[in-house]
């Protein structure tokens, strides 16, 4: 095999591996609805433990909010582990 040869698969090679990056290249909607999924994937549980603690403190009778609060803190740590399982397939 002469080096011209060589030289041409060399760049065979790189144009191919060139080509695959750039099908593989996300786009900017894509990337923008990856963001959204994980915006998802924290604001739910965030915002459902709110609601249900709220909801859970108007029916003590002393009006407090250790539900409420205590329930937006596991809902952001349901929220982050959430993120992270989304990011660990990704």
């Amino acid at each position: 095999m002469d080096e011209h040869e060589k030289l041409r698969r060399s760049i065979e090679r790189q144009a191919k591996r060139m080509e695959q990056a750039e099908r593989d290249r996300s786009t900017l909607l894509s990337q923008t609805a990856f963001l959204g999924v994980l915006a998802l994937l924290l604001v739910v549980p965030i915002i459902l433990g709110a609601y249900l603690g709220r909801w859970l403190d108007t029916l003590s009778e002393n009006y407090s909010i250790h539900w409420t609060i205590s329930l937006i803190i596991l809902g952001v740590i349901v929220g982050i582990f959430n993120v992270y399982l989304f990011m660990r397939e990704h």
